[in-house]
């Protein structure tokens, strides 16, 4: 599954780092415990804390130069020796960075021998590190732990080929779990009941010369229903998509990425809503205290709702808000959708809805209500910004195009909050929120944070 390489994908990083840390401690002990000091006197020895101030300095620069080289790229079958050479490269341009600063503070240290022989024990220490685990992370799948489960769709010798390899080789990381010659109304029928009963993770289509409108409706099914999607390729076809390629014995294999978070960017965004959701809560929680004194007394009631939501790949879960409507709305709700004002779309919104509380109405206007979903964020249910989150009832009624919105966590804010929030008609929301998923970036998420508060000041909710 994607956890298990992601897991392993992010174990990389603290595993290069104490490598790191090995090889320059090995290079210091070489250096000035053994008897080569005899061979080479030594003319300047540099303190021990001093030592591995520098040291630890130098790994986080080299962790960050391993990043830049490719190191910590998402893959299901990672191969060692082709990782070495990108281990050789990066150890080396991070020596390199280390004689140029070398050369303008000659106070660092000037011990050469410590120079090459961190350099050379780094790529040791590093591809040991490395390989073990890999080995580890084989054991796991041959094990049947972490496998991709995949419908194989296909009956050409390029589908035969790959349902061989991968049954005969685990450690490639997939397990074929259903098998179709073909994909037709009747196959897509099977795929979605074998959804509804199994866990299956992706679409594997093996059939080279298979019609493209063919194709771009598998793509379109594995999108809606959150598989990820391979295909064996037309020598001939164009590379239409953003794609990865991976070669199954001497077969290309293509993999579509849905979203740009698909690999090392899901970390990324992750360790970014867990620090902001914390610093939130910090910096936020005498506010929280006041709303909660204003709802209880304005109103019976408790001062948080739980409200049922969809999340990433059709998932439910609890919301939380502060109540800006009297106890039990939702009850309500049905009495009132002849007075819904959006006719178009899932969504349901009134203006002048009774079932909203005085104080509601100021925390909704001034979105204060949402404000405890960064308990959703922390849990990881949520993230700081995504596509909005919507009811089951809601959610049910989304197209095929629509349910691309499930891809990745919803979000506390987004594209749609700050291009005319409520304003906005359901098609347009969607098309922002697809957008976002297609192009995310780090960037992208702190514009939309820092324009959000603008966005509540000039065009409140209404």
């Amino acid at each position: 599954m994607q956890k298990i390489r992601l897991l392993f994908t992010a174990l990389l990083v603290p595993v290069d780092f104490l490598m790191l840390v090995l090889a320059g401690l090995a290079a210091y002990w070489l250096r000035f415990t053994t008897p080569l000091t005899e061979v080479l006197p030594v003319i300047y020895e540099i303190p021990f804390k001093e030592y591995f101030q520098i040291l630890i300095g130098v790994a986080f620069l080299w962790i960050f130069i391993f990043a830049i080289g490719g190191l910590y790229t998402i893959k299901i079958d990672r191969r060692f020796f082709q990782e070495l050479g990108r281990i050789i490269l990066s150890c080396s341009a991070g020596i390199m960075a280390i004689i140029v600063v070398m050369f303008f503070v000659r106070e660092l240290f000037s011990s050469r021998f410590i120079v090459l022989t961190a350099w050379i024990l780094s790529i040791v220490f590093i591809a040991v590190g490395r390989r073990i685990l890999i080995l580890i992370e084989k054991a796991t799948t041959k094990q049947g732990i972490g496998l991709q489960r995949a419908i194989l769709i296909g009956d050409s010798w390029a589908a035969n080929n790959l349902a061989d390899i991968f049954r005969q080789n685990p450690a490639k990381g997939f397990a074929i779990a259903f098998r179709f010659s073909r994909f037709d109304d009747g196959t897509e029928r099977q795929i979605k009941e074998i959804l509804a009963a199994d866990r299956v993770d992706e679409i594997i289509l093996a059939d080279p010369l298979l019609d493209r409108k063919i194709v771009s409706q598998i793509l379109e099914f594995a999108n809606a229903y959150h598989l990820e999607f391979r295909y064996v390729p037309d020598v001939f076809g164009e590379k239409s998509f953003a794609v990865e390629t991976q070669l199954i014995g001497d077969i290309p294999l293509l993999h579509v990425k849905r979203t740009a978070l698909d690999g090392w960017g899901r970390i990324a965004k992750r360790c970014f809503d867990v620090v902001g959701s914390v610093i939130g809560l910090i910096i936020l929680s005498p506010i929280f205290l006041i709303i909660a004194v204003f709802i209880k007394f304005n109103s019976a009631g408790p001062i948080f709702v739980r409200l049922k939501r969809v999340g990433q790949g059709a998932n439910l879960f609890q919301m939380y808000k502060f109540r800006s409507m009297i106890d039990n709305a939702h009850i309500l709700k049905k009495d009132l959708m002849a007075y819904n004002e959006r006719k178009e779309g899932p969504l349901f919104k009134m203006a002048n809805d009774p079932r909203i509380t005085s104080v509601g109405r100021i925390l909704r206007k001034t979105s204060l209500d949402e404000l405890p979903q960064l308990i959703n964020v922390l849990k990881g249910e949520m993230s700081l910004v995504g596509p909005r989150a919507h009811e089951p009832e809601e959610v049910s009624q989304y197209t095929l195009e629509q349910r691309k919105l499930l891809t990745i966590r919803p979000g506390m804010t987004g594209l749609p909050q700050i291009s005319g929030r409520d304003k906005l008609n359901f098609s347009r929301e969607a098309q922002l929120d697809i957008f976002y998923i297609e192009h995310w970036s780090l960037k992208l998420d702190l514009i939309i944070l820092l324009k959000t508060p603008l966005a509540v000041v000039l065009k409140p909710a209404v």
